[in-house]
């Protein structure tokens, strides 16, 4: 495909069956972050988040990098700005990202090429993730002078202590160390090994019923790292009632019981 001016900054596509594919196009900045393209993912996540057409989200870039962080222009005028300016604008980037952690369609992140800073936020605000092999990922902001604080939320979930030493070196770390700390589920060793790798998850996605997906995304984010009190215990309980009762819920219990299929099952 050839870029140029008037191309969108993040294209879209939606199957027939309900794969909404996103893609960062801006290949020539290596697909890096301007206000334009937070903004344009914001939108996206949230407006694909509740189309009852989309089964799950598939985010990756075009070029060769999946996304080298912050535009340098970005950053150049951001030098220039108050500090209740920056904090605004910081805000943009962590709402894009919460809108995509928060999305209650799963969300599968392939990354390849150069990984930095915010683009490492994106990884981490994935589902599913899968690397392929030479990507190069990196949190590079105390080389800057400053810090990923606006995705260490994001990332922090993802790996935990891991982060302590990502953040402190800036050094660049493999597809294979991103496998090993959590930020990806897998590595693949080219492009169509990644396309295969989605594909397996959403074949397994295709199986499971909408609404207990968007659930189940939710206890997960809800309840990681919870104390397990008497009102956490009370409060998932009162979350399997409304499904069992649910309309997917009576469904699905109906149709294993009679050996059938439920309406969610497409082949």
């Amino acid at each position: 495909m050839t870029f140029g001016e008037g191309m969108p900054m993040l294209d879209e596509t939606i199957d027939d069956w309900g794969t909404a594919r996103l893609t960062l196009n801006r290949p020539e900045r290596h697909n890096a972050f301007n206000a334009e393209l937070i903004a344009a993912l914001e939108e996206a996540f949230t407006r694909l988040g509740q189309s009852g057409d989309v089964r799950a989200i598939v985010l990756a870039g075009n070029g060769k990098s999946f996304s080298a962080g912050a535009d340098l222009d970005w950053m150049r005028a951001a030098a220039g700005w108050t500090e209740a300016e920056n904090q605004a604008d910081a805000m943009s980037l962590s709402n894009m990202l919460a809108a995509i952690n928060d999305c209650p369609k799963p969300v599968i992140v392939v990354a390849h090429g150069h990984v930095t800073g915010g683009g490492v936020g994106l990884v981490a605000c994935a589902d599913m993730a899968v690397a392929i092999e030479g990507a190069q990922f990196r949190l590079s902001e105390v080389r800057l002078g400053l810090t990923p604080a606006t995705i260490s939320p994001f990332v922090l979930a993802r790996i935990g202590a891991a982060a302590r030493r990502w953040f402190l070196t800036a050094e660049a770390f493999t597809a294979e160390d991103a496998a090993a700390m959590g930020l990806v589920n897998e590595t693949a060793i080219d492009e169509d090994a990644a396309e295969a790798m989605v594909a397996h998850w959403l074949a397994h996605i295709g199986q499971a019923a909408p609404g207990a997906v968007a659930d189940a995304k939710r206890l997960a984010l809800d309840f990681a790292a919870a104390e397990i009190t008497e009102e956490l215990r009370e409060e998932s309980a009162r979350r399997i009632a409304a499904r069992r009762v649910s309309e997917e819920g009576r469904e699905g219990i109906s149709a294993f019981l009679s050996k059938g299929k439920p309406s969610w099952v497409t082949e």
